[in-house]
């Protein structure tokens, strides 16, 4: 039997199929692509036929490889769309840097106090997240219609197989879910004024949602509520101890650096480092900040391609790791939250530092990567005084588990041992729900028992 894998990401989706073969996880991808948002005059959009369609023909070409038992959908976060009362889609779903929530957050941390709404929530103070986008949504055109609003992960579920539910994991970066109740805030929801109706029952990881209705040979496929946050599947998917001494790192565009607690901590402390509870497979509590990630690398490779140099992020990679160590900047200054030059914005800063500002792309590269684990250095030990914990080790989950100078870097910065890998953990997690539904695997700690075996991890030490 297949389980299917649907992972959808800020500027690339895919489909991977996965199968319990001799006590591990056989992973296949079948279909990889790139999508961006679009710019129109009322916002910046998703290209959400496009991501669709892209979805159906993973889907159809699992289908070619054998029968495909269940399927889960994980994505970004706080994005969503709009259902009218007919269930249609009443436009496509928001992009999260969109500036529609420009000084909005600030607005409602001063009219309903960052005490009340982070004791309630326990989340992170982000400016995109779905809390500011609602309060915004109230002034648009479509608001008055609409009946129901769903994430993105939960909207595709929705027009696979008709159902309309929420999932925990992705409702708890909304900043409207409470996180002790595990449910809606209805008493916060109300204070910003929102339509109660909007909001959905909320469903776990584990759940069957539906089956797949009016898709052709796609039909019958049990859907599978998963992690739908992609980096609640790929904590999941993490192949962490159950002493919870091992903080991750989830880097990709973004870097999600955390902690897995029993017990959401939502006192003053936490609040003063801004560290986000949000939920987690097995009622998890991902302790979590977050911070730039790849993201600077890739704008910084969009921005040289603008102007007619073309590298790869391996190459940057291999030629920063001959260069000695230099300038180290904030990889978490608001000047990096929108989209642009971000070599431009890096030289700037160190400037205004008064450090020497990389003269080459390998030297942006380079100051990048000594950033990164220059934040994960200050990250850790928030996240550590907070929960009142001493790590021993560190997993580098997702793409940037392959940037062996970067999990070097880290290794060196926190002086505990970074594990890498494995690079698929979102995929991984996902089928690892997907299995514990059918009763393949028993419980989460068995599926990472599983995945451990089905993988080859790298260490690497501090150097001294």
């Amino acid at each position: 039997m297949l389980h299917a894998a649907i992972d959808l990401g800020g500027s690339s989706g895919r489909v991977t199929v996965g199968e319990l073969v001799n006590e591990k996880i056989v992973l296949t991808e079948l279909h990889r692509f790139k999508h961006e948002p679009i710019q129109s005059n009322d916002g910046l959009f998703w290209d959400w036929q496009f991501i669709l369609d892209q979805i159906k023909i993973g889907l159809n070409k699992a289908c070619e490889m054998g029968q495909v038992e269940t399927l889960g959908v994980d994505s970004w976060a706080v994005d969503y769309g709009l259902l009218d009362a007919k269930g249609e889609l009443l436009a496509p779903p928001h992009c999260y840097r969109d500036g529609r929530t420009d000084g909005v957050m600030a607005k409602l941390k001063n009219e309903l106090g960052v005490d009340y709404i982070y004791g309630k929530t326990g989340i992170q103070f982000i400016f995109f997240n779905t809390m500011y986008q609602l309060f915004v949504e109230k002034n648009s055109s479509i608001y008055g219609r609409a009946d129901k609003f769903l994430m993105v992960p939960d909207l595709i579920n929705y027009l696979l197989c008709g159902s309309i539910s929420t999932e925990i994991t992705n409702a708890s970066t909304t900043q409207l879910l409470n996180v002790h109740t595990q449910d809606w805030d209805w008493e916060l929801i109300e204070k910003l004024g929102i339509k109660k109706s909007l909001f959905a029952k909320i469903n776990k990881p584990g759940e069957q949602v539906g089956q797949v209705v009016g898709h052709g040979k796609l039909d019958s496929i049990k859907v599978i509520s998963v992690g739908s946050h992609d980096t609640a599947s790929a904590v999941a998917g993490a192949p962490l101890g159950e002493d919870g001494l091992t903080a991750y790192i989830s880097s990709g565009t973004w870097s999600l650096v955390g902690l897995e607690l029993t017990k959401p901590v939502t006192d003053k402390k936490a609040m003063e480092f801004n560290i986000t509870n949000e939920m987690g497979v097995a009622d998890r509590i991902r302790f979590i900040k977050n911070v730039a990630g790849m993201w600077l690398l890739e704008e910084s490779l969009d921005y040289w391609a603008s102007k007619g140099e073309h590298y790869t992020a391996a190459e940057l990679a291999k030629a920063a790791a001959e260069l000695p160590k230099a300038a180290v900047i904030d990889a978490n200054d608001p000047i990096f939250e929108k989209p642009g030059a971000m070599p431009e914005r890096i030289a700037m800063l160190c400037e205004k530092s008064n450090q020497i500002v990389p003269q080459s792309p390998a030297a942006y590269a380079r100051c990048i990567f000594d950033s990164l684990a220059d934040a994960y250095v200050k990250v850790l030990a928030q996240l550590q005084s907070a929960a009142g914990v001493k790590i021993n080790a560190i997993n580098i989950v997702g793409g940037g588990s392959a940037n062996r100078l970067l999990n070097q870097l880290t290794a060196d910065a926190t002086g505990v041992p970074v594990y890498a890998g494995p690079s698929e953990a979102t995929v991984l997690g996902s089928i690892l729900v997907q299995m514990q539904s059918v009763g393949l695997i028993n419980s989460l700690a068995q599926g990472r028992s599983i995945i451990k075996n089905s993988i080859t991890q790298v260490v690497f030490t501090p150097k001294k």
